[in-house]
């Protein structure tokens, strides 16, 4: 199971972590993502954390993904947030065939 939290309204160029914990699978086997999904888009994904970490190009030098394998949990620290920003934000958890998803967290950047 995971479970999203830190959604929440924000105004431009303010920040929002985002947390996301994980129980009954071995947390630290998985990759973990954060995908988003914007009203009339596709889901996309903005960040994954392995041994490394890799980032969509329109989150880069803004958005910090990290993971913590003792509290099963990820993290996503947004900075300088945009309203493009906003979308439900997902996270993922995938090894091999085992992939969860958790229910979403809305993010809504507006003045």
């Amino acid at each position: 199971q995971l479970v999203e939290s830190g959604g929440g309204l924000v105004q431009p160029g303010g920040s929002l972590r985002l947390s996301c914990k994980a129980s009954g699978i071995i947390f630290s086997n998985y990759a973990m993502s954060w995908y988003r999904q914007a009203p009339g888009k596709q889901r996309e994904l903005v960040a994954r954390v392995t041994s490394s970490t890799h980032y969509a190009d329109s989150v880069k030098g803004r958005f910090t993904i990290s993971r913590d394998n003792v509290k099963s949990t990820v993290y996503l620290q947004m900075d300088s947030l945009k309203p493009e920003d906003t979308a439900v934000y997902y996270c993922n958890a995938q090894w091999w065939s085992y992939d969860y998803w958790g229910q979403g967290t809305q993010v809504t950047v507006s003045s």
